[in-house]
Protein backbone atom coordinates (compact mmCIF):
# COMPACT_ATOMS: atom_id res chain seq x y z
CA UNK A 1 0.00 0.00 0.00
CA UNK A 2 1.73 3.49 -1.14
CA UNK A 3 1.41 6.24 0.94
CA UNK A 4 2.50 9.59 1.35
CA UNK A 5 5.85 9.76 3.66
CA UNK A 6 6.57 6.25 3.59
CA UNK A 7 9.62 5.07 1.96
CA UNK A 8 9.34 4.26 -1.86
CA UNK A 9 10.18 1.04 -2.24
CA UNK A 10 13.99 0.58 -3.46
CA UNK A 11 13.94 -1.67 -6.87
CA UNK A 12 17.07 -1.86 -9.73
CA UNK A 13 15.76 -2.70 -12.99
CA UNK A 14 18.07 -2.60 -16.48
CA UNK A 15 17.95 0.62 -18.40
CA UNK A 16 17.56 1.20 -22.42
CA UNK A 17 21.40 1.35 -22.37
CA UNK A 18 22.31 -1.74 -20.39
CA UNK A 19 22.73 -0.61 -16.90
CA UNK A 20 21.49 -1.21 -14.31
CA UNK A 21 19.93 1.89 -12.24
CA UNK A 22 18.67 1.62 -8.51
CA UNK A 23 15.47 4.27 -7.23
CA UNK A 24 18.48 4.58 -4.05
CA UNK A 25 20.62 5.86 -6.58
CA UNK A 26 18.97 9.42 -6.82
CA UNK A 27 18.76 9.82 -3.37
CA UNK A 28 19.50 13.66 -2.58
CA UNK A 29 17.27 14.75 -5.47
CA UNK A 30 13.09 14.72 -5.98
CA UNK A 31 12.37 12.00 -9.04
CA UNK A 32 9.23 11.39 -10.30
CA UNK A 33 8.36 7.60 -11.60
CA UNK A 34 6.01 7.17 -14.09
CA UNK A 35 4.66 3.49 -15.66
CA UNK A 36 3.68 3.34 -18.65
CA UNK A 37 2.08 0.60 -21.06
CA UNK A 38 4.06 0.08 -24.30
CA UNK A 39 6.71 2.40 -25.86
CA UNK A 40 5.79 3.93 -29.55
CA UNK A 41 2.18 3.70 -29.12
CA UNK A 42 -0.02 6.91 -29.32
CA UNK A 43 -0.19 7.79 -25.74
CA UNK A 44 2.78 6.39 -24.15
CA UNK A 45 4.37 8.31 -27.02
CA UNK A 46 2.24 11.36 -26.09
CA UNK A 47 3.34 11.23 -22.35
CA UNK A 48 7.26 10.64 -23.13
CA UNK A 49 7.00 13.61 -25.55
CA UNK A 50 5.41 15.75 -23.11
CA UNK A 51 7.84 14.60 -20.06
CA UNK A 52 11.00 15.20 -22.57
CA UNK A 53 9.83 19.06 -23.67
CA UNK A 54 9.36 19.89 -19.91
CA UNK A 55 12.94 18.44 -19.02
CA UNK A 56 15.10 21.44 -18.88
CA UNK A 57 12.32 22.85 -15.89
CA UNK A 58 12.57 19.35 -14.30
CA UNK A 59 16.18 18.91 -14.39
CA UNK A 60 15.80 22.95 -13.14
CA UNK A 61 14.58 21.70 -10.08
CA UNK A 62 17.39 19.38 -9.41
CA UNK A 63 14.72 16.60 -9.91
CA UNK A 64 15.18 13.16 -12.10
CA UNK A 65 12.37 11.25 -14.18
CA UNK A 66 12.29 7.28 -15.10
CA UNK A 67 10.00 5.83 -16.75
CA UNK A 68 9.34 2.25 -16.61
CA UNK A 69 7.35 -0.28 -19.06
CA UNK A 70 7.10 -4.14 -19.28
CA UNK A 71 9.20 -3.15 -22.60
CA UNK A 72 12.60 -4.91 -23.15
CA UNK A 73 15.95 -2.16 -23.04
CA UNK A 74 16.14 -3.01 -26.99
CA UNK A 75 12.87 -1.90 -27.54
CA UNK A 76 13.77 1.09 -25.06
CA UNK A 77 16.64 2.29 -26.70
CA UNK A 78 14.46 2.76 -29.76
CA UNK A 79 11.93 4.99 -28.44
CA UNK A 80 14.51 7.10 -27.09
CA UNK A 81 16.88 7.36 -29.94
CA UNK A 82 13.23 7.84 -32.37
CA UNK A 83 12.06 10.53 -29.83
CA UNK A 84 15.22 12.11 -27.98
CA UNK A 85 14.29 11.44 -24.70
CA UNK A 86 16.44 12.67 -21.45
CA UNK A 87 15.29 10.90 -19.22
CA UNK A 88 15.92 7.76 -17.44
CA UNK A 89 14.22 4.23 -19.05
CA UNK A 90 13.66 1.41 -17.40
CA UNK A 91 12.00 -2.27 -18.31
CA UNK A 92 10.38 -4.38 -16.06
CA UNK A 93 9.45 -7.35 -18.00
CA UNK A 94 8.08 -9.77 -15.32
CA UNK A 95 6.01 -6.27 -13.94
CA UNK A 96 7.31 -6.73 -10.30
CA UNK A 97 8.03 -3.10 -9.89
CA UNK A 98 4.85 -2.18 -11.13
CA UNK A 99 3.07 -4.32 -8.90
CA UNK A 100 5.17 -3.50 -5.83
CA UNK A 101 3.95 0.26 -6.83
CA UNK A 102 0.33 -0.85 -7.50
CA UNK A 103 0.48 0.13 -11.32
CA UNK A 104 -0.45 -3.21 -12.72
CA UNK A 105 -3.77 -4.98 -12.43
CA UNK A 106 -7.22 -5.43 -13.93
CA UNK A 107 -7.90 -2.87 -16.98
CA UNK A 108 -10.53 -2.37 -19.57
CA UNK A 109 -9.80 -1.78 -23.22
CA UNK A 110 -11.90 -2.05 -26.11
CA UNK A 111 -14.82 -4.18 -24.17
CA UNK A 112 -12.02 -6.56 -23.29
CA UNK A 113 -10.58 -7.08 -19.57
CA UNK A 114 -7.06 -7.83 -19.56
CA UNK A 115 -3.92 -7.64 -16.88
CA UNK A 116 -1.57 -4.65 -17.71
CA UNK A 117 -0.26 -1.73 -16.80
CA UNK A 118 -2.28 1.01 -15.07
CA UNK A 119 -1.14 4.64 -16.30
CA UNK A 120 0.50 5.71 -12.88
CA UNK A 121 2.95 8.58 -11.66
CA UNK A 122 4.68 8.51 -8.57
CA UNK A 123 6.54 11.81 -6.57
CA UNK A 124 9.53 11.26 -4.24
CA UNK A 125 11.54 13.13 -1.97
CA UNK A 126 15.29 13.60 -1.62
CA UNK A 127 15.10 11.26 1.41
CA UNK A 128 13.35 8.61 -0.75
CA UNK A 129 9.86 8.99 0.72
CA UNK A 130 6.54 9.21 -1.53
CA UNK A 131 5.48 13.07 -1.64
CA UNK A 132 2.42 12.21 -4.21
CA UNK A 133 0.90 9.36 -6.15
CA UNK A 134 -1.40 9.21 -8.80
CA UNK A 135 -3.19 6.04 -10.66
CA UNK A 136 -5.08 6.11 -13.94
CA UNK A 137 -3.14 9.38 -15.36
CA UNK A 138 -3.97 10.28 -18.81
CA UNK A 139 -0.68 10.69 -21.21
CA UNK A 140 -0.92 14.49 -21.05
CA UNK A 141 -1.10 15.02 -17.55
CA UNK A 142 2.05 13.16 -16.19
CA UNK A 143 4.46 16.20 -17.13
CA UNK A 144 1.58 18.15 -15.48
CA UNK A 145 2.26 16.21 -11.94
CA UNK A 146 6.34 16.16 -12.55
CA UNK A 147 6.03 20.08 -12.75
CA UNK A 148 4.05 20.10 -9.68
CA UNK A 149 6.76 18.08 -7.71
CA UNK A 150 9.63 20.42 -8.54
CA UNK A 151 7.52 22.81 -7.17
CA UNK A 152 6.86 20.92 -3.93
Amino acid sequence: MIEIGAIAPDFTLTADDGTEVSLSDFRGQKVVIYFYPKANTPGCTKQACAVRDAYPQIEAGDSVVIGISPDPPDKLTKFRAKYNLPFILLSDPDHEVAETYGAWGEKKAFGKTHEGIIRSHFGVDEDGRFIEFKRQVKPEKTVDLALKLVQL
